[in-house]
């Protein structure tokens, strides 16, 4: 707010495929996919066709003594992609109602299941889960939570296994491993009131991108299980393909081993394609039983106005067909392979350090003593005249482009994204309330 008079906000008037063009028609390649909502470009035809048949249809109605065909598809197809593990799926507008509901629905069902006492939960330091009262309480981002503090339950922070974290001689397992050892020593002491542990699976997102190995989720399913401690795994930011893998929980389970799932899983974000709010938690049947009664309070009630919203559900079908129908994890492979390839300059630049792919996720840490003053700021003005929409995160800087990548647009991604780099890391002194000149090439 302080900051507007001197970084006015980008006046944004229309979307096409990677693109956002402002008020003056300058184009910029939207390298978040607008804060990791938008897989396959703005204004997609296909998403658009599927949105204006069922505007044409039905819009909206109360999902309370009511159902309509988007959502009920929606949910058996996710629970499809879960191979039937987790076969139901509660209905909510955004990730943190999401992580909430997820909250709710651990402790409810261990009070029906008459063990009242786990009501405590446990989540990993630097991650983050949304913004309300019960999602900051398992969010460890200063800036967020801490002015809110007073208000917020008391939840158990565990070592995060960012591989970042390795000391010498350390693999990313290794540091896993540290991390697994904490959370046992909690589980091992508390496990009678515990009643979840909630992390972002393979990569803590608005933190600065921290990485790390799939052993970690090996070890807390295993841990989750001795301890009867429910799994919630937060899939808002890395689920829908976005790590390599329709969701990144699959990447738990070892090549030729059995799939190993979470008991609940928060999905938002990307599953709509960027056009309605929707989020959705999917559960397991052992979860789901522990709410059927006759008696109404021990069900489970959350509820709001657009519940399963039927166009946000024809939107999110429209995703999965494209998932379905166009082998997307498949050509995200390829073309994360050209772009990795195209950026082999940055991984190799003495000024950055952590250089790091997973999916269609890329992050550099710029080092400490170049960054200087409002350094993300400073970036993304200067990204704005390399026609680039970037909002590094303190001084990590990331890429989680739309899935419509081409061999062309990677070369020129990276070119942009260096030569942004040398533009900032070259101002001396910093000029924090002026971006370059736009460049002539």
């Amino acid at each position: 707010m302080q900051r507007a008079a001197q970084v006015p906000p980008l006046a944004v008037v229309r979307g096409e495929g990677p693109w956002l063009f402002d008020d003056t028609g300058q184009r910029y390649f939207d390298t978040s996919s607008s804060w990791w909502v938008n897989l396959f470009g703005h204004a997609d035809a296909r998403i658009n066709a599927a949105l204006k048949d069922q505007l044409e249809t039905l819009p909206h109605v109360m999902l309370a003594g009511c159902t309509h065909a988007p959502a009920v598809e929606l949910a058996e197809r996710l629970s499809a992609l879960t191979g039937g593990t987790l076969g139901h799926c509660f209905f909510a507008s955004d990730g943190a109602s999401a992580v909430e509901i997820a909250l709710k629905m651990s402790f409810h069902h261990w009070r029906n299941l008459g063990r009242s006492d786990k009501r405590e939960f446990v989540c990993l330091r630097k991650g983050y889960h949304g913004e309300t009262l019960g999602a900051l309480a398992v969010t460890d981002v200063a800036v967020f939570r801490d002015a809110y503090d007073p208000l917020l339950m008391r939840a158990h922070q565990v070592m995060s296994p960012d591989a970042r974290q390795a000391m010498t001689g350390e693999s990313a397992a290794d540091v896993a491993r540290r991390a697994t050892a904490e959370l046992e020593a909690l589980l091992q002491a508390r496990h009678a009131h515990i009643a979840a542990l909630i992390l972002e699976p393979l990569v803590q997102g608005a933190t600065g991108m921290a990485f790390y190995d799939p052993a970690y989720l090996r070890a807390a399913r295993k841990l989750c299980d001795q301890f009867d401690v429910t799994l919630i795994a937060d899939e808002i930011a890395v689920g829908c393909g976005r790590t390599g893998t329709f969701f990144a929980f699959e990447q738990a389970a070892l090549p030729g081993e059995q799939a190993i799932w979470p008991d609940l899983i928060c999905l938002s974000k990307g599953i709509s394609g960027g056009y309605l709010p929707l989020s959705l938690v999917l559960s397991r049947d052992s979860i789901y039983e522990a709410f059927l009664d006759d008696d109404v309070t021990r069900g489970f009630l959350h509820s709001h106005s657009y519940t399963g919203n039927a166009l946000a559900c024809r939107a999110a079908l429209a995703v999965l067909d494209r998932f379905a129908q166009e082998d997307v994890l498949r050509h995200n492979r390829e073309q994360a392979a050209t772009l990795t390839t195209a950026l082999a300059p940055l991984a190799a630049d003495p000024r950055i350090e952590h250089f790091r792919q997973l999916g269609m996720i890329w992050a550099f840490d710029v080092r400490e003593p170049l960054i200087g003053p409002r350094f993300a700021e400073r970036f993304h003005l200067a990204g704005r005249a390399y026609e680039l929409l970037i909002r590094p995160i303190g001084r990590t800087v990331y890429l989680m482009p739309p899935y419509v990548l081409t061999e062309d647009l990677s070369q020129w991604l990276a070119e942009r994204l260096l030569a942004t780099l040398n533009y900032v890391l070259n101002q001396i002194p910093p000029d924090v309330d002026r971006a370059p000149e736009p460049p002539t090439a």
